[in-house]
């Protein structure tokens, strides 16, 4: 005798194969994000922290908002300090004399110093070198929160090591229309 089907059938196969389902879209999950943790070369934590970056600057100095604004626009998170002692945050954070500019920031343990472009801190992030930080000495014209029209002034941006090792990061020649 042929055992009679619940009139609810569908929906208990439906539920019973749920928790196999969900397991599966769990496990996927983990797989895309631990191949973009591999492939990048950054722990989740990096990963999440990576957008947080602490902006220390002078009161007066207006420019250092064009540059905090440029860096809220790629997607950093950003602390906005101002303080009236910036010579004694250059020198807490150890940058050189050379290479100061405007405002000194710190991302996940870097240091960033002047105008340098976002694009080139999240490269900075994603390589991790061995290194102190990034710096665009002085303030160049047409770097972020330099702008100044169409002007604009070639720039390099430099690394520096705690061994007073400076080296070209990138560089950023004349432009020519």
């Amino acid at each position: 005798m042929r055992q009679k089907k619940s009139p609810c059938w569908q929906l208990e196969l439906y539920f019973s194969n749920l928790p196999r389902f969900v397991a599966v879209l769990v496990m996927m999950a983990i797989a895309i994000l631990g191949s973009f943790i591999v492939n990048t070369g950054m722990s989740y934590a990096d990963t999440i922290a990576a957008t947080n970056i602490t902006v220390y600057h002078t009161p007066e100095c207006s420019c250092c908002g064009g540059w905090i604004d440029h860096l809220k626009t790629e997607g950093f998170q950003v602390q906005d300090l101002s303080t009236d002692n910036i010579e004694a945050v250059k020198q807490n954070y150890k940058v050189p004399d050379n290479l100061t500019s405007c405002h000194t920031a710190i991302v996940n343990g870097y240091v960033i110093e002047g105008h340098v472009p976002a694009s080139d801190i999240q490269s900075l992030l994603q390589k991790r070198p061995n290194i102190v930080g990034l710096s665009v000495p002085q303030m160049p014209v047409g770097t972020p929160g330099m702008e100044m029209g169409s002007k604009k002034d070639p720039f390099t941006v430099l690394s520096f090591s705690s061994q007073d090792k400076v080296e070209v990061f990138r560089d950023y020649p004349l432009q020519t229309n």
